[in-house]
């Protein structure tokens, strides 16, 4: 069983950063991928960014060089630090989960969302 509960959202400035969290709740040892996506009212989710259990990472074009994807093992909790923010990052960002990572993922495991809003 799989429970991911993000925090960390809000309003910053553009350019300034911010750091989401997730944790799971359900408090298993499952050997899981964990990731964010987000998505903006009228759209698609998207993905923004992976970790494997191994440590290999993935981030989306929009993602690369300004977000960073972690993982603190000894608290089941990860993190996405989002720096140089822009208004086009606003959404709500989800915390996702699955044994697996794969092209054109469809994460098995998902938070309830928390927003994120940066001003122009």
């Amino acid at each position: 069983q799989v429970q991911l509960v993000e925090s960390g959202g809000g309003l910053v400035q553009a350019g300034g950063s911010l750091t989401l969290s997730c944790v799971n709740s359900a408090r298993t040892f499952t050997r899981l991928v964990w990731g964010w996506f987000r998505q903006v009212p009228g759209k698609e989710r998207e993905f923004v960014a992976a970790r494997g259990w191994s440590g290999t990472t993935w981030y989306s074009d929009s993602a690369e060089g300004r977000f960073t994807i972690s993982k603190d093992t000894s608290k089941n909790e990860v993190f996405l630090q989002m720096n140089s923010l822009r208004p086009e990052d606003t959404a709500i960002y989800y915390c996702v989960a699955d044994p697996y990572y794969r092209p054109a993922w469809a994460p098995a495991y998902w938070g309830q969302g928390t927003q994120v809003t940066v001003s122009s």
